[in-house]
């Protein structure tokens, strides 16, 4: 009886029809198959079937004698049913071993067979190789392809000869008419029949045989040369030269109209075969002038560059008040420069397909474009805002640089003829260059810094005037605070004030920034004839809002000079800023108003009456307007003179000195404040006698403190004010609370 596979064997297990220890413990191929069999665990497992459930139960005191047989058994049975998959694994594996063999001897003789039919192969190709080589071993050195080829190839080169030798019959044709007859009658017979491109080739070669055979080419018609010496033989009897040179004018022009033609029906073959063509003639100067100036986009703009500029008088009146947020392009070259973007990225596929030499027409193209039409509207924008004010000319030229920046920008990220892919080198220098040059003749030297700074210095002198004006008028009455502010500064506002006065009454300011000025200023048309301007005691505080707006005007500015100045001179520029704005706001503005109220604190020193105060407050708003100003020169200037280390260095030893100054003479006005409310403090105690503070026989002690009523000053602005902390002693006790206190101060 023969066994069973292996491949049951390995499904099997051995499960024992008997009872008794260990044979219910079941286990196949698989078992051990397992990679997460071990030995000890199957001896356990095998164990465990063995023994007893009694004796597996038992309670540990009374544990039953040990019986082997039935591990024995157990043991048995499994080495049996291990011998037996012993026995079916190695049957199978001989099985296999047998199926191996008898493949590789397959394998081989497949291999064997498909190498040779490979070789036949090889062979039957290297044979044939070398028939169409003509390089086989049976006597025919040219056969098969290579046979083919040779004659083909000498059959092209015979055609070549054959053309040529026919081009130059042609050529020995034309040149004995033209230099025995003295005419290009053949040519023009060949121009008649529309192969105008062929001619004009032919006429090249006319005109370098001439250069060779009649170098002169001046003979008379009568075959005499000039000055009665008669030509030599082989010379031409007709002026050779001048005759093909005009017949190459005529057909210049004749290719340019033909080259209009295709432009006009959208031929760009034809058209490319002509700029082929005409690129002999001037290097193709002609056929791109000829494009260029007959695109349809310059004639429509011809009448459109001269028109006036849009009438939008709120738009001028905000581009010209520093208070408002500058508009935007003017409308017109807004729209000018929006139509160029999409007509040259249009263009450009057109000039690709066009020209053989489509990066040098493009360049023409767009040299016009900015030379002729964006140039022209450019210049009335900006001659226009000029008109305006000087602040109106800064924002327009910002604008519009910002705008046409953005316009090169997307030309080059667009391609235009390599587009997707970016423009060439040439192309992006060629648009460099034409947004610098509209610009060049506004930022030659320091023009444009020195434009910032007369429009800063303008508006300035406008919103001080009446500030100055006031002080001035005030400055001999020094029994007031606000009457002796200008003690210190009364000689600087006065020049100012009348060089204000001389700038207004001259022509060169427009009439519209004249108006703006003296609306800043807070003067009416009939105040500006006056030297003695009209002002209130409102003109001569300082105020936060002022201080704000000189900052906004600075920051303004600044930020323009960022967009418009070179990199390498924003040091420089923000250096001649600072200087204008410490001039201003620093001394005119501060320093003035700290030495008037330095004036009016000291005489207040020994005076006999109460001290009056009433500079403190302003003592409040010129320490914010302090604050102010540091803060903008350390997170605004001082930045952006960061790359040039020494006029960093001066910028910070300027803004140092000015705020040293500013800060010394507010803590000396303080000081004297204090020393004058302490001398008047002191005068009071010294005319106090030692009883007013002795209480009643009466009065109770514990309550005195609540039983006294304060004093109620006569008048807000009395000294007797309990808010007032310079009337307090020094014990801190309330002087206020004394009955002869109120004596004392009673009006």
């Amino acid at each position: 009886m023969s066994r069973p596979s292996a491949d049951n064997a390995s499904t099997l297990s051995y499960q024992s029809s008997t009872k008794g220890p260990g044979r219910g413990f079941t286990f196949s191929l698989d078992t051990f198959s397992n990679r997460d069999f071990i030995v000890k665990d199957f001896i356990e497992a095998l164990s465990d079937s063995a023994t007893p459930a009694s004796r597996r139960s038992a309670p540990g005191g009374s544990q039953s004698q040990f019986d082997p047989k039935p591990l024995i058994r157990s043991f048995e049975h499994a080495l049996a049913r291990l011998n037996s998959l012993s026995e079916d694994l190695e049957e199978r594996e001989n099985e296999l071993s047998g199926a191996v063999r008898r493949a590789e001897a397959q394998h081989n003789a497949n291999a064997q067979s498909l190498g040779k039919k490979l070789n036949q192969a090889v062979d039957r190709f290297q044979r044939l190789d070398n028939s169409l080589n003509g390089s086989g071993d049976d006597g025919y050195g040219d056969t098969g392809g290579n046979v083919a080829v040779r004659i083909g190839e000498r059959l092209e080169e015979l055609d070549r000869q054959l053309k040529r030798s026919n081009d130059a019959k042609f050529l020995i044709l034309c040149w004995q008419e033209v230099s025995q007859r003295g005419s290009l009658e053949t040519l023009e017979d060949v121009k008649r029949r529309n192969d105008i491109v062929e001619c004009a080739r032919i006429a090249r070669q006319l005109l370098k045989i001439s250069g060779r055979l009649d170098p002169d080419g001046n003979q008379g018609v009568n075959g005499n040369a000039l000055n009665g010496v008669k030509k030599t033989p082989g010379q031409s009897k007709f002026p050779t030269k001048e005759i093909i040179e005009k017949f190459l004018e005529n057909l210049e022009q004749d290719l340019l109209a033909k080259f209009d033609d295709c432009l006009r029906r959208a031929n760009y073959d034809g058209m490319r075969e002509c700029a082929i063509t005409l690129r002999d003639f001037n290097d193709g100067a002609s056929v791109i002038a000829t494009y260029v100036s007959q695109h349809s986009f310059f004639i429509d703009r011809t009448q459109l560059v001269t028109d006036e500029l849009v009438e939008d008088s709120d738009t001028w009146e905000r581009l010209q008040d520093p208070d408002a947020e500058p508009p935007g392009v003017e409308p017109s070259l807004q729209s000018l420069i929006d139509e160029v973007k999409i007509v040259v990225q249009d263009e450009s596929a057109i000039i690709k397909r066009a020209f053989p030499y489509y990066e040098e027409v493009l360049i023409r193209f767009l040299q016009r474009i900015f030379q002729q039409s964006i140039q022209q509207r450019l210049e009335m924008v900006l001659e226009k805002a000029n008109e305006l004010s000087s602040l109106a000319f800064l924002r327009s030229l910002q604008t519009t640089r910002s705008y046409i920046t953005t316009l090169v920008d997307d030309l080059k990220a667009h391609g235009l003829t390599e587009h997707p892919e970016p423009v060439t080198s040439q192309i992006a220098a060629t648009l460099d260059q034409q947004l610098e040059e509209l610009f060049v003749p506004y930022f030659v030297g320091s023009s444009y810094i020195e434009r910032e700074k007369k429009n800063l210095e303008e508006l300035y002198s406008s919103l001080l005037l009446k500030f100055s004006s006031y002080h001035e008028q005030r400055r001999r009455m020094p029994t007031s605070y606000f009457g002796s502010l200008a003690q210190r500064g009364k000689e600087f506002a006065a020049s100012a004030r009348d060089a204000y006065m001389e700038r207004l009454d001259t022509a060169d300011l427009p009439a519209t920034q004249k108006a703006m000025l003296l609306r800043i200023a807070g003067l009416k048309d009939d105040q500006s004839d006056k030297k003695n301007i009209e002002t209130t005691e409102e003109d001569g505080k300082l105020s936060i809002p002022t201080a704000k707006r000189m900052l906004k005007w600075l920051a303004e500015g600044v930020g323009r000079g960022l967009e418009l100045s070179p990199t390498n001179e924003t040091p420089k520029d923000v250096q001649n800023l600072l200087i204008l704005l410490l001039n201003n706001m620093g001394e005119l503005y501060l320093e003035t108003a700290l030495d008037a109220a330095s004036d009016h604190a000291s005489s207040q020193e020994n005076m006999k009456t109460p001290p009056d105060l009433t500079h403190l407050p302003s003592l409040q708003t010129l320490t914010i307007i302090l604050h102010l100003l540091q803060t903008t020169i350390r997170t605004i200037l001082l930045p952006l003179a960061t790359p040039n280390l020494t006029i960093r260095r001066e910028i910070e030893k300027q803004s140092n000195a000015t705020m040293s100054t500013l800060e010394s003479k507010l803590s000396n006005v303080l000081n004297i404040t204090l020393t004058a409310t302490l001398n008047w403090t002191n005068k009071l105690l010294a005319q106090q006698k030692k009883t007013d503070f002795r209480p009643k026989d009466d009065m109770d002690l514990t309550n005195i403190s609540s039983e006294t009523p304060p004093a109620k000053p006569s008048s807000p602005s009395s000294p007797a004010s309990p808010r007032n902390p310079a009337l307090r002693s020094p014990a801190g006790i309330s002087l206020s609370s004394s009955p002869s206190w109120r004596s004392v101060y009673a009006p």
